[in-house]
């Protein structure tokens, strides 16, 4: 088969590599028919996660069908259609029992792409196939599907149900990228009074607007302090969210939240950020990190099947598997291409 491998920094290629195959009982072997890339990949691209090493494959994120089963695998079944959650769960240790599937101790937790082969190829190994996929609805295509392995669960976990999004609340999303829009999207199923977007790029606000922002900030251009404020009669929102990953946004979202306010981080750093302590320490802030558990993906299914969200709103781009290594060049250079999701996928069989 082939599948895009990590080579070191600044390095991928679409290689011809050794089909996966079953090692523990509970494993399954997908054929992948749509998968995409995260900022995260762009982020390991970079070097900011020491424990990919290279020879991995990346992508922690698809849709496919099941082509093989180990003997321990129970609830699932060969030619059926799943989705494969960014994180792995096995089910039984005291994480996953509490629902905190991304810092299981049995062996998952976010594995696909970071610690085994990942999901940017034409097969994978999933393991824990009983309880780390999602079978898929019949009135969800694909693509709406694919947008459920990670953005939709990271954006509504981390960012909107840790910062406790409430109605009425002024909510400001640092960063309208794919988890930014997913931040927007799953907020407003807060009925928040304000949803504000800040970026550099006006093709991306204009896509926060149609995702429900109602107002648009290009930091290039405007002090989104000044506007925040304004908007709040000097308080500060009631929640930031930062959905970029780096210094300066950190520091952004925190200097726009009120006192007694939240901070949801969800971006993945890989450089650290100033905390100004000797400002905020008087202001009753709560801050949170967070990789997200996937426990909404069942809640967000449904939310998709009956039309409330639509996160294939979000796709920019689609290529072929045969294209994978021009898909990423697309996604990597949004701020030329206006890309956001970019879908790529497999053949016809």
């Amino acid at each position: 088969m082939h599948a895009m491998v990590f080579h070191g920094p600044g390095q991928k290629s679409w290689d011809e590599v050794p089909d996966p195959i079953i090692q523990t009982p509970t494993d399954a072997i997908v054929r992948v028919d749509a998968v995409t890339i995260c900022g995260t990949d762009l982020h390991i691209m970079k070097g900011d996660v020491p424990e990919f090493t290279p020879g991995r494959i990346l992508g922690h994120e698809a849709v496919g069908t099941i082509v093989e089963v180990g003997s321990g695998v129970h609830t699932r079944r060969v030619g059926e259609r799943v989705l494969l959650s960014c994180i792995s769960s096995c089910g039984a240790c005291r994480f996953c029992r509490e629902g905190r599937y991304g810092q299981c101790l049995g062996g998952g937790g976010w594995i696909f792409g970071h610690l085994i082969d990942g999901t940017q190829a034409e097969y994978v190994r999933v393991p824990f196939a009983d309880t780390s996929t999602h079978p898929i609805p019949e009135s969800i295509s694909d693509e709406q599907m694919l947008m459920l392995a990670d953005i939709l669960p990271t954006s509504y976990e981390v960012g909107v149900l840790n910062g406790r999004v409430e109605p009425g609340d002024t909510v400001v999303i640092v960063g309208a990228g794919p988890i930014g829009l997913a931040a927007i999207a799953t907020a407003r199923l807060y009925s928040p009074g304000h949803i504000v977007a800040v970026d550099l790029a006006d093709a991306r606000l204009q896509a926060a607007a149609k995702l429900g922002a109602d107002v648009t900030i290009n930091a290039g251009r405007d002090n989104p302090l000044d506007i925040v404020h304004r908007l709040t009669a000097g308080l500060g929102a009631d929640v930031t969210i930062e959905a970029v990953g780096i210094p300066e946004t950190f520091e952004t979202a925190v200097e726009l939240a009120r006192p007694g306010g939240h901070v949801a981080n969800i971006g993945v750093h890989g450089k650290p950020a100033t905390l100004h302590l000797e400002k905020i320490w008087i202001s009753d802030l709560t801050i949170t990190t967070g990789l997200v558990d996937t426990y909404s993906t069942p809640r967000l299914i449904q939310l998709v099947a009956s039309g409330r969200l639509d996160p294939a709103a979000m796709i920019t781009h689609h290529y072929p598997m045969a294209e994978f290594e021009t898909a990423y060049d697309t996604f990597a250079n949004a701020d030329q291409t206006g890309a956001l999701k970019v879908v790529v996928t497999a053949p016809e069989h």
